[in-house]
């Protein structure tokens, strides 16, 4: 029987590989079954707000000159870093948890508030805030001709502590709560690099200065600002300070409102160039949608597919409804092959970089290959941590096996993974990696308008975080909930009750075996 084969060439044709994953579905089907000029002309608007979106979702160093997807770079960069943490969250999330989405909006407006205070003062100060990790904050303060990145840093820090106070009273259905924050800081040099495949990119800093800077906020006291030695000797006699845990000091804040100020420099917000349509024809719009694709692509490229996909479809209301999901969540850290990169020869840092770029690649396509989302990758106190998440915006019955899985497969690369060579010397490269299930506050935290990224946040978050910390060379752990869910799929191994930072009651462990059943 002969087949009748219909002639049909929309204008998108030759693009349309490239708008699949960057335009709604009912926008994507009216470009390819109604291609008029009104069509047109909404594809063309959504791809420009979506950008606008993206923009806000990446640091000022990617949107201002992002890298072909897949183009591997890096730079030496000196400066100072500065790291947040936030005490009180958690109660917080747990107070509102049970009013269900008027809870969750409740949540938001305050963590929003919070972040859009402390990200107007940073920008004020000079700094350019990198990645948001749960409720923390890493922030880059460059170094200028006049080296004054530390003395801003500092400012910066001790204006967001004062800051603090508009947070220190919360009423909530659990009763009067409040919201405090530790600061650390830390100077030296560092690697900012791009890594990844065309699918998916990570700008991520490397080094043991991050490491350093990190340590600082964690060795800090709340509601204070914690440098290290170096960074105290950086700044001569411009503040005072008082001795904090072994090697760190706690800045006093004795400055008269007059001599800290408000800003180290105008504010100033961060935009694009607008695009200005003039040809309206098919032609016309055809070829501006080609220029609007060549300037997202790049920027979508950072953003986890699942998460872009969430932008995608709400980029006309330009907000991502909270809500109160349960995922697992999986935090890995890898060491030594991050640190490693102090000791290395310039040729030793292309191997290295590049290797760290195959390792975030494969373990993305594992995650990715079991429906989940690799968040980011960011310092911890040796190495560096991946947060990753199952069933979040996606949620599967078998989250929990899934994530287990991958967990495995992750800790092959790693163990399979052939050690650079630096100095001659063959590296050891390890990680540890926890999973824990529970409930989160999934949003879209930062600014509503501003610098922003959709994120999980709250106490099942930062217990993945803790027994990960707890685990040992190569070792998966994961919580009791976690063993309750897999249990019949992988023959795990209870290792009893442990302390875990910030739990009253000591917490059950199990471990994840060499081979999956």
């Amino acid at each position: 029987m002969e087949i009748n084969k219909l002639t049909y060439n929309p204008p998108l044709a030759e693009i349309e590989l490239r708008l699949r994953g960057l335009l709604p579905a009912s926008l994507y089907t009216s470009a390819w079954v109604d291609s008029s000029p009104a069509t047109l002309m909404g594809v063309f608007e959504h791809l420009r707000t979506l950008r606008y979106i993206i923009h806000d979702y990446v640091p000022k160093q990617v949107s201002e000159s992002p890298p072909n997807p897949g183009e591997v770079s890096y730079q030496w960069q000196e400066g100072t870093l500065l790291f947040t943490d936030l005490a009180g969250f958690t109660s917080l999330l747990e107070a509102n948890a049970a009013l269900g989405r008027q809870g969750a909006e409740t949540l938001l407006a305050v963590i929003n508030d919070y972040f859009a205070s402390m990200i107007e003062i940073v920008s004020k100060s000079g700094g350019d805030l990198l990645e948001f990790t749960g409720d923390a904050m890493l922030v880059q303060f460059l170094a200028g001709i006049h080296q004054e990145d530390t003395a801003r840093a500092v400012r910066a820090g001790l204006r967001m502590q004062r800051a603090m106070a508009k947070f220190a009273r919360i009423e909530t259905p659990r009763g009067v709560l409040s919201l405090r924050m530790r600061v650390g800081i830390h100077c030296g040099r560092y690697i900012s690099a791009d890594i990844g495949t065309p699918m998916r990119m990570a700008h991520v800093l490397l080094g043991h200065s991050v490491q350093q800077a990190k340590q600082a906020e964690g060795s800090g006291t709340v509601g204070r600002v914690c440098l290290t030695t170096t960074s105290s000797l950086c700044l001569g006699e411009q503040f005072r300070f008082e001795p904090g845990a072994a090697g760190y000091f706690l800045v006093v804040d004795d400055l008269t409102e007059d001599l800290l100020g408000e800003y180290d420099i105008t504010l100033t917000r961060r935009r694009m160039p607008s695009s200005v349509l003039l040809d309206r024809s098919i032609a016309g719009l055809v070829s501006e949608i080609q220029e609007a694709l060549n300037r997202v692509e790049p920027l979508a490229s950072y953003i986890p597919k699942p998460i872009l996909r969430l932008l995608v479809e709400n980029a006309n209301r330009r907000k991502i409804p909270p809500d109160f999901p349960e995922p697992t969540v999986m935090f890995v850290n890898l060491v030594g092959l991050p640190e490693s990169i102090d000791k290395a020869s310039p040729e030793e840092e292309v191997a290295l970089i590049l290797g760290c770029s195959r390792v975030f690649a494969s373990i993305d396509a594992v995650v990715s290959a079991k429906a989940g989302v690799l968040q980011k990758v960011t310092a911890h106190l040796n190495g560096s941590d991946m947060l990753i998440y199952f069933g979040v915006p996606d949620a599967h019955r078998d989250d929990a096996c899934r994530a287990a899985s991958a967990a495995l497969a992750i800790r092959e690369i790693i163990a399979t993974l052939e050690p650079p060579i630096i100095g001659g010397q063959a590296v050891k490269v390890s990680c540890q990696i926890g999973l824990c299930q529970g409930p989160v506050f999934a949003a879209e935290v930062g600014e509503p308008r501003g610098r922003r990224e959709f994120n999980v946040l709250g106490d099942t978050v930062n217990t993945a975080a803790r027994l990960m910390t707890k685990a040992g060379e190569n070792e998966i752990l994961i919580s009791e909930r976690v063993f309750e869910a897999i249990g019949l799929e992988f023959n795990c191994e209870a290792l009893g009750a442990v302390a875990l930072k910030g739990k009253s009651a000591l917490t059950p462990i199990f471990a994840l075996p060499k081979k999956w059943v």
